[in-house]
This record gives structure tokens, C-alpha cells and sequence, in this order.
């Protein structure tokens, strides 16, 4: 239970920083505005969450149970979605590769226990 509350909390800053990114966004006047999509296959373009991404998704395929894999796959792939989202503005990017460190820390500890290396 422990696990999934980490990761949970990491999610949930992730989602804050994305949603302050967004807010960031609305409040700016200027009429110009630049995105760039983010690239396809499960990555971000940020270093930092596709370092994450790899290395959880080796951990869960490879050492998590079945029998927990399902939660704690469903809850990453959310997050990866929230994520590539939040990558799709400059802004949204610079705010994800804290988000990303702190979420790859976060899951250090709360995987541990399957023996995951990170």
C-alpha cells in the first residue's frame, strides 16, 4: 500500500505541474503562441520522463506480480498520457523534468520492493 501511495503522490504533482503549466499559458496576453507536439510511442521529448518511462515500464513488465501489475500499470499509463499532454508546450515541458526527477525518486523507494534497478 505504501508503493502505491508514492507513486500516487508523484502522480499528483506531476498533474499540479501540468496544470500550472496550463494556467501559466491562459494568463499570458501575447497573441502568439508555440507547441510542439510531442513525440509519438510512449515518449515526451523530455530526457527526464523518458528515462522514468523506460525504467518503470522494465520494472513492471519484469519484476512486478501479476496480480499487481494491472492497478500499477493502468495508473502509469495515465500518467504517461498526462505527461505527454503537458510536452505538448514549452512550458509544460520545463515544468515536467522536475516533475519526472521527483516521480523517478518517488519510485525508487516504492519499488523497491520488487527489486526493480533504477
Amino acid at each position: 500500500m505504501k508503493k502505491i501511495s508514492y507513486f500516487l503522490m508523484a502522480l499528483s504533482l506531476v498533474v499540479m505541474v501540468a496544470a500550472c503549466a496550463k494556467a501559466k499559458k491562459e494568463e499570458t496576453t501575447t497573441t502568439t503562441t508555440t507547441t510542439t507536439a510531442a513525440p509519438e510511442g510512449g515518449r515526451t521529448g523530455v530526457p527526464e520522463c523518458d528515462d522514468y518511462i523506460t525504467k518503470y515500464e522494465k520494472c513492471i513488465s519484469g519484476k512486478v506480480p501479476e496480480m499487481a501489475r494491472g492497478a500499477l500499470k493502468t495508473a502509469f499509463e495515465t500518467t504517461v498520457e498526462e505527461w505527454k499532454k503537458a510536452a505538448a508546450t514549452p512550458e509544460g515541458k520545463a515544468g515536467l523534468a522536475q516533475g519526472c526527477k521527483m516521480a523517478m525518486d518517488a519510485a525508487k523507494q516504492s519499488m523497491a520492493a520488487y527489486g526493480c534497478e533504477w
